[in-house]
């Protein structure tokens, strides 16, 4: 057995609880214990990367328990490819903290490993109910992040996002409960094939737990009429917390993705395609949305926060569509909209410190002590987020237009040129106010931090990055797209272990 699979749960759950315990170290003492240990998932996830692309899937059986009994976790290309993202972002991240913002609250570092755990477990695990575990532990390691640095923004944005992740979790249980009651299992793959199994009086409940489960994760991904959360709690949140949020609606994103595609798959008889039928119009209709948000933004970090309701959006119209071709370029754009949108967290937080108490708002505020270097990074992602060449963003968007044709071409098209354009004109409104309609002098207590400025630049060059490698990247994203639609090796691998 190939206990590499398990490091990047048992790694920050290691580093999380030895922070915990070690309340007494200096903070200094915990920031480097607390890099290291994210720094450790970067070769991790790229071994796995590497295990993965050889098209064999990897399970771990913890206790050498067999489906439907055991705790099971499961190494294909998509987990492999988002535990790699996700070590890349924390990365960047937790650098990020370390200049200051984990000294607003206590036991930072201690919930960011948590937070990991969570994410990395829900990309691993091959069983429902260790989904909704690992669920549970990202969400009660986010809420005490996005209270991090106090503050009534912070409380009351809290609050919305703590009770609407509640009500998911109660649907998410009822739902769990339902399939057992009918299956009696939650391993995915084994589920795969009771569902496939069915009898006609099963599948009413099995179908409406799928239906519950399709409210759960789009409650996660922020889609529509579910994603008023969102906005609230990431222009809240401290600036490092909020570009590792980017992540997290990408694990409701990729929830659908793996449910939708096994469970609820080509091999689930009279239930295949359950809930497809909803995701096409929500997605559209999440994207509009997420596009009013960024023209009536009043501020950077909210203008920021609906592009990500834009990309969910764009994500899951994809994911509607189900095809190779759809599903490969959604998951390049997935991989462009994370990095580009924590990139951008980061540099209006930046911008926002150096304008006194105007901060982030869109009204005109003291001179900005880089505004050159500032503007070119605004303008650089700015660019990346529109969809204008010659960055990752262009080739996104172009790859999902080619991979939508027909009727549905009709609506996909125009809402995401025109939304590229009404995101330019947005950008563009925002850029003006802040760098070109300024005051004469600077904020008193502004301040400039090399470190923090290399961070942003890292993260806002992916875009080039994923252009310049956009070759080997699609090679994998295609293999992955096939791996997904190829339910056999899962369904042999998994859920035939009995």
């Amino acid at each position: 057995m190939n206990h590499l699979l398990i490091l990047p749960i048992v790694l920050p759950l290691l580093a999380g609880s030895l922070l915990l315990m070690s309340g007494r170290l200096g903070l200094r003492w915990q920031r480097l214990f607390s890099c290291l240990a994210t720094f450790l998932l970067l070769p991790v996830a790229v071994l796995l990367v590497q295990k993965a692309d050889s098209g064999v899937l990897t399970s771990y059986a913890l206790g050498n328990w067999v489906a439907p009994y055991g705790i099971a976790l499961l190494l294909d290309r998509l987990s492999a490819l988002l535990l790699l993202l996700t070590a890349i972002l924390a990365g960047f991240a937790v650098l990020y903290a370390c200049r200051g913002d984990d000294e607003r609250g206590a036991s930072f570092h201690a919930l960011f490993q948590f937070q990991l755990l969570g994410i990395n477990g829900a990309f691993l695990t091959a069983d429902m109910f260790n989904l909704f575990v690992f669920f549970e532990i990202l969400l009660i390691a986010s809420y005490a992040l996005l209270l991090h640095g106090n503050g009534r923004a912070r409380v009351a944005a809290g609050l919305h996002y703590v009770v609407l992740n509640l009500f998911g979790s109660a649907l998410f249980l009822i739902a769990l409960g339902v399939l057992y009651g009918v299956a009696g299992t939650l391993n995915m793959a084994d589920l795969a094939h009771k569902v496939a199994l069915a009898n006609a009086d099963q599948r009413p409940l099995l179908a409406a737990a799928g239906l519950l489960l399709l409210v759960v994760f789009g409650l996660k991904a922020a889609l529509l009429p579910l994603y008023f959360w969102l906005p609230r709690a990431y222009s809240a949140a401290t600036a490092p917390v909020a570009a590792l949020f980017a992540i997290m609606t990408k694990v409701g994103f990729y929830s659908l993705l793996r449910v939708f595609t096994l469970v609820f798959g080509s091999a689930a008889g009279p239930l295949e395609n359950l809930g497809h039928d909803w995701l096409w119009p929500l997605a559209l209709l999440t994207l509009l949305a997420g596009l009013v948000g960024v023209l009536a933004a009043q501020s950077l970090r909210m203008l920021v926060s609906y592009l990500v309701v834009v990309s969910v959006g764009t994500l899951t119209a994809a994911l509607a569509v189900g095809s190779v071709e759809a599903l490969d370029a959604s998951l390049y754009y997935l991989i462009h909209s994370t990095l580009i949108a924590a990139g951008l967290f980061l540099l209006v937080d930046m911008i926002a410190q150096q304008r006194g108490d105007k901060v982030d708002a869109l009204v005109q505020g003291p001179r900005l002590m880089q505004p050159h270097l500032l503007g070119a990074l605004f303008f650089l992602g700015a660019i990346a987020v529109a969809g204008l060449p010659p960055l990752s963003g262009f080739l996104g968007k172009l790859l999902l237009l080619q991979s939508i044709s027909g009727g549905q071409a009709l609506l996909f098209w125009p809402l995401l040129l025109g939304g590229g354009l009404l995101t330019l004109v947005a950008l563009s409104r925002a850029g003006s106010t802040v760098f070109w309609n300024v005051g004469l002098h600077m904020h008193d207590r502004a301040r400039s931090d090399i470190w923090r400025t290399l961070v942003c630049c890292a993260l806002l060059s992916a875009s080039l990055l994923l252009m310049l490698g956009a070759a080997p990247i699609l090679a994998y994203t295609r293999a992955t797209a096939e791996q997904l639609l190829e339910l056999a090796p899962y369904l042999a691998l998994v859920g035939g272990g009995r």
